[in-house]
Formats: C-alpha cells, sequence, structure tokens
C-alpha cells in the first residue's frame, strides 16, 4: 500500500478498508508516512467524512498503535469524563476529585489545548510542581490507591493520536466528526475505563457550532463506546457564553479549586454536579440521579472533595498547599479592566472571540510549539440577557506583555452583541444521550 494512495482514495470519496486505515495509522506511527501526508489525510476526511465502518475501524487502529491500560486490579467501576472543548471549561479539575471522593475510581488522561479552547493539562500545569506524566504502571497505581489520576498520554498509550491530535490544532481540521471521534475514543478505551460520560458542548464557543452537529459527534461516540462494551452517556450543552468567568490556566484552575470550596460560579458548580451525578450512577454507588446529585454536593459541603484534589497534587509531584490561596498560583506582572462603550441588553456573545482573546494574551497556542504563559487570562464578566450600562465591566485582563493587550481588548469589545430587549434564556444542559 502507499499512504498517496489512499489519501486520494478518501479524497475523492471512496470508502477505506479496516486493513487500509490500520495500514495508514501503523505507518504514520512508525514515521514511514509524515506530518504532510497525514495532514493531506486529514483534510480528506475533514471534506469527506467517513462511514458507520470507517470511524470505528480509525478507533481500533488507533488504539492498536501503543498500548492498552489493564485497570481489573482497581475495585469498582472505573469512570470517566471527556469534553469535546470550550471557553473556561475547567470541570475536569473540580470533578474529577469530587467523584473520586464519593467512592467511583477516576482514571481521566486529558489533552492539552486546542484552537481557541483550553486545554487540561495546561491549567494543571499551573500548580507548581504538578506533573501530567506518568507511565502506565504507576497511573494504575494511583487510581487503585488513590481513586483518582489527571496525567496526559503515556508514551505507549495510543501515540497516533498524539501526533494526530497536535496536526489537526494547526491544520483547520479539529471539527471533522470522525477524527474527533477516534481521538476521544481511541484514548478513553485504551485507558481501561468502564464506563464515560461526555459533554459535547454546542454554539458559539464550541467546535460544534450547530445542535444537529453535536448530536450526531454525541450518537457517534456513544455508538462505538457500546459497541466496544462500554456504557456510555452523553450530555449536550451549551457554550454560548463562557462557563463560569476565568479564561486562561492558573485562573481556571483556581476557579475550579473554588467550587471544591464550596464557591465558584453558579454555572459551573450545577454543570459539575450533574456530569458527576451521571457517573455516579454509571459507578453504581449512586441510584439515581437525584441520589448522584446530593452525593456530589456532599462532597463539597464536607470538604472532602477538596481533600481528595490536594491528595492528587501531593502523588502527583505538586505543592498541595499551593491550591490553598490565589496568590500561590501564576500571577500576571499587570492587569487591567475592558468596559462597555454603550448601554443595552448582552444579546449574543461570540464566545470563541473570547477564546481567542485568551490566546493572544499566551493563555492557548496558535501553533503545536507555541509556550503557554499559566499566569495570563480574563475574568469575563457578561452574562446573556445581562443589561448593562456604558462604562460597565466587561472583563478584567491578566497580562504581560503591553503589545498583546490592545489586541485582546479589541477582540473582546468585539465579542459582545447588545440589543435593545433581552433574549430568549436558554438551558445549560440542552439533551442527555445514552442509557435507557
Amino acid at each position: 500500500m502507499r499512504a498517496v494512495d489512499l489519501i486520494r482514495k478518501k479524497r475523492d470519496g471512496g470508502q477505506l478498508s479496516p486493513d487500509e486505515i490500520r495500514w495508514l495509522i501503523d505507518s504514520y506511527t512508525s514515521g514511514e508516512t509524515g506530518d504532510d501526508q497525514m495532514a493531506a489525510f486529514a483534510m480528506a476526511v475533514f471534506f469527506q467524512g467517513m462511514n458507520q465502518q470507517e470511524t470505528p475501524a480509525l478507533v481500533q487502529a488507533m488504539m492498536a498503535s501503543g498500548d492498552v491500560i489493564d485497570l481489573s486490579s482497581v475495585p469498582g467501576l472505573k469512570v470517566d469524563k471527556h469534553s469535546t472543548g470550550g471557553v473556561g471549561d475547567k470541570v475536569s479539575i473540580c470533578l474529577a476529585p469530587l467523584v473520586a471522593a464519593c467512592g467511583v475510581p477516576v482514571p481521566m488522561i486529558s489533552g492539552r489545548g486546542l484552537g481557541h479552547t483550553g486545554g487540561t493539562l495546561d491549567k494543571l500545569g499551573a500548580i507548581p510542581g504538578f506533573s501530567v506524566d506518568m507511565d502506565a504502571d504507576g497511573f494504575v497505581a494511583a487510581v487503585r490507591n488513590h481513586g483518582i489520576a489527571l496525567i496526559g498520554q503515556t508514551g505507549r498509550l495510543v501515540p497516533a493520536d498524539k501526533r494526530l491530535y497536535a496536526l489537526r490544532d494547526v491544520t483547520s481540521t479539529v471539527e471533522s466528526i470522525p477524527l474527533i471521534a477516534a481521538s476521544i475514543m481511541s484514548k478513553k478505551l485504551a485507558e481501561g475505563i468502564d464506563a464515560l460520560v461526555l459533554d459535547v458542548k454546542t454554539g458559539s464557543g464550541a467546535f460544534m457550532k450547530k445542535r444537529e452537529d453535536a448530536r450526531k459527534l454525541a450518537e457517534t461516540l456513544i455508538g462505538i463506546g457500546e459497541g466496544m462494551g462500554r456504557k456510555v452517556r452523553a450530555l449536550i450543552t451549551d457554550m454560548n457564553q463562557v462557563l463560569g468567568q476565568a479564561v486562561g490556566n492558573a485562573n481556571e484552575t483556581w476557579e475550579a479549586i473554588e467550587v471544591l470550596k464550596g464557591g465558584g460560579p453558579q454555572d459551573l458548580v450545577d454543570l459539575t454536579v450533574e456530569i458527576g451525578a451521571e457517573m455516579l450512577v454509571l459507578g453504581q454507588v449512586a441510584d439515581s440521579l437525584d441520589d448522584g446529585r446530593k452525593r456530589m454536593q456532599g462532597a463539597i459541603n464536607d470538604g472532602s472533595g477538596f481533600e481528595k484534589m490536594k491528595i492528587c497534587v501531593a502523588h502527583q509531584g505538586g505543592d498541595p498547599e499551593s491550591i490553598e490561596a490565589r496568590d500561590r498560583l501564576p500571577t500576571a506582572a499587570h492587569t487591567t479592566d475592558v468596559t462597555f462603550d454603550k448601554a443595552g441588553y448582552v444579546s449574543v456573545i461570540d464566545t470563541e472571540a473570547v477564546g481567542r482573546a485568551g490566546m493572544v494574551l499566551g493563555a492557548g497556542r496558535a501553533r503545536s510549539s507555541d509556550v503557554i504563559d499559566p499566569a495570563v487570562g480574563i475574568s469575563f464578566m457578561p452574562r446573556l440577557g445581562d443589561k448593562v450600562a456604558a462604562g460597565d465591566l466587561l472583563a478584567h485582563v491578566d497580562y504581560n506583555h503591553e503589545h498583546k493587550l490592545e489586541t485582546a481588548q479589541e477582540i473582546l469589545r468585539g465579542a459582545i452583541t447588545l440589543s435593545e430587549q433581552a433574549p430568549k434564556a436558554s438551558p445549560l444542559i440542552l439533551e442527555r444521550l445514552g442509557g435507557e
């Protein structure tokens, strides 16, 4: 076989066989096929898509490119969560310790930021000393001994995805449903879980702008997972405004810590509790979603979720005292306020633009080689439906480089549309899929 022939076949709308997909992934992992040809293949998939046979074959081929972790030595049902990415989405950082504190082991392997969305690994990297690097044996031991591990991909876990993940980010092929599905499910199934809860986001700050595309992605992910013997649930959630207020790395991490301490923005608390309730039901420690919600709120109220996070931080080389106070996390040298220049109701938020403003400051990557600045970020204040006056606060901006500030401010002001009437309110959770 030759990569160029498979690229041409997919470019022209043909169907690739499982053997052809397996050969392509194997040759890419070994280095025989380079990034240039894989970028062309990703673009062909972006435009032509993959059918119900090709996408699971791609998942299988990517899983087979490395090791599959065995968590059978860990008692109980192992449950993870995955978000398709949004602006201000720091749910994993407060969710995992709460679920673990409730008795469900959480083996969480996360990724770095893609485009305008932040990455859990980048946010955790703001905790001094915290290491997301762990081999498979250490990962299993952490989940067995502490009920939680928050790491990046090991060197031998789905190496094909590790390369393709970065390539998609810089070739504008992130939004492809087959490539998203293959990336998510190859990692999640390779980490040895029994069940998975998906947060599939839709709206201006999501990769899936249209709700029907988000539903299609959710159904694809559920089908792949259930076809391989895992229980999968999906929530389709609104990303037409920032989740919480913080956009960045250190500031998002701290906002998640605030949730563990009983504070934090209400929308972030609500989504964390809802996803956690689903995980507790799948982990068979809660009889119903209502029971799961009560258990999640109990782990917030009694501080057990925060204590579990401190244990996780300490085990992974971080300073547990660093999450006791905001000034122990990275802080930018400068801060300034952005204000509204006219009055009205906040009717539309270009949430992706808010994420881009964070990228400009250094909180995200335009290229895979870009270095994240954990200290910079935005506290974005408006909520849809808010009535604002000229001079009201739009955002606090924390920055380290003056030359980046003006562009970020311009983007933030352009992200808001004001109207004379308040828009119709939209729920945070739009749909639930999977299960009976």
